[in-house]
């Protein structure tokens, strides 16, 4: 986990990611104790799913085709992030079911800046102060 990161054209610095409408995903933190309890077991680590940012406090699904402003960053909610054949590997017999539904969502990077742990997210017709 970094304290800040600067999110570019094409994601995250640092990150494998690629611009375009995959560019950043994000998961909500109430979906990590429901994965968690499909397995059996606590909260996943959102470091298991490859998210690069965990918001709470916020329905995602609900701003599917709108953007979010976080930090100095402006993201357009894309796509679902379907989990992929990795969640087998890394959750074991049943991690694809149990990430299906509650993967997060992928975002295009509309403003590139920097993002914070603590910063708000708005939908940009409602930006925090």
């Amino acid at each position: 986990m970094v304290q800040e990161a600067q999110i570019g054209l094409d994601g995250l610095a640092g990150d494998r990611s690629r611009a375009g409408k995959r560019a950043v995903t994000l998961i909500q933190a109430e979906h990590l104790p429901a994965i968690g309890a499909y397995l059996g077991r606590d909260a996943v680590d959102p470091m298991d799913l490859r998210r690069n940012i965990v918001i709470s406090g916020l329905n995602l699904a609900s701003l599917k085709d709108r953007q979010i402003a976080i930090g100095d960053a402006v993201l357009h909610l894309s796509v679902i992030c379907a989990p992929c054949s990795r969640m087998e590997e890394t959750f074991g017999c049943g991690g694809y079911a149990a990430v299906r539904g509650h993967g997060g969502w992928c975002a295009e990077v509309i403003t590139p800046g920097v993002v914070r742990i603590g910063d708000p997210v708005c939908p940009v017709d409602r930006v925090a102060d």
